[in-house]
């Protein structure tokens, strides 16, 4: 018991700290799993459960932007305007997830794929974030449903494990105008129905490995993870405001450059 509530809050932490910079929470995550010897059916069940605890640090966060957002939906066109935009941006990942997510699963998650998308992810952020664009978009309220949906197609991309979610709508939403504080936050506002929505459907399809036995590695790894992403985001915001994401982008490319050289010399088994 002791070596799976260490093993779980490890990849509490590798979750929280991933899950909102643009390196690819889930590649973190398949390729920590893999080196610990926890990538069974039971270790999925587990990462979907600890990407909630990530999500709750999000809406502790924002608690009063989303307040506010509940409250003036009936009223409020800005209320209104932030619901509408979450949901036009949720829906191409969601149904592409839908049609492809199986497949993507059982071809592409991977250490290696994860690796060459890692370093594919890299290059994309070095050339997007050159420091020379400007921004049409400042904040989030002035993003357009057109904007919104464009953030939502750079989401899909996150499907292919190792790309990253939050550098697929970071990064996409600065290719399409956004500055990069409003990308950074779109990118957190959008994880909150993107991570429910994966997560309840995860759920009802492996609810059968949920066990009560479970319950205390659940509670370490959720806490964990909440408490990572929860500094992460804090310090991300503050980051954006005078830093750009090449630093992101050459640790996304040495990182899987390490990966692929142990994989293809046999210093580390990934054939798990």
């Amino acid at each position: 018991m002791e070596s799976s509530l260490a093993h779980a809050l490890i990849l509490g932490i590798v979750e929280g700290l991933t899950e909102f910079l643009p390196v690819s929470s889930t590649g973190h995550l398949i390729l920590a799993g893999d080196l610990l010897g926890f990538n069974d059916a039971r270790a999925k069940v587990f990462e979907l459960v600890i990407q909630t605890g990530a999500m709750l640090a999000v809406l502790w966060e924002y608690r009063a932007r989303f307040g506010r957002a509940l409250t003036g939906i009936l009223s409020e066109r800005a209320a209104q305007r932030f619901w509408l935009h979450l949901a036009i941006a949720f829906l191409p990942a969601a149904l592409l997830g839908l049609a492809f997510g199986s497949l993507i699963k059982a071809q592409l998650f991977k250490p290696v794929p994860v690796a060459i998308a890692f370093i594919a992810g890299g290059l994309i952020i070095l050339w997007v974030d050159r420091g020379d664009r400007r921004a049409r978009v400042v904040g989030v309220d002035d993003m357009s449903w057109l904007d919104a949906l464009k953030v939502g197609v750079a989401q899909a991309f996150a499907l292919i494990p190792g790309t990253s979610r939050s550098g697929a709508t970071i990064i996409g939403g600065m290719l399409f105008g956004l500055s990069r504080r409003a990308a950074t936050e779109f990118s957190f506002f959008l994880a909150v129905p993107t991570l429910v929505a994966a997560g309840a459907y995860d759920f009802w399809k492996h609810r059968a490995l949920f066990s009560a036995s479970d319950v205390p590695l659940f509670a370490v790894g959720s806490a964990a993870s909440f408490v990572a992403a929860f500094l992460c985001v804090r310090w991300l915001i503050r980051y954006v405001a005078t830093h750009d994401f090449r630093p992101f982008a050459w640790y996304r490319i040495a990182f899987g450059a390490v990966v692929l050289l142990t994989a293809h010399f046999g210093w580390v088994d990934w054939s798990a």
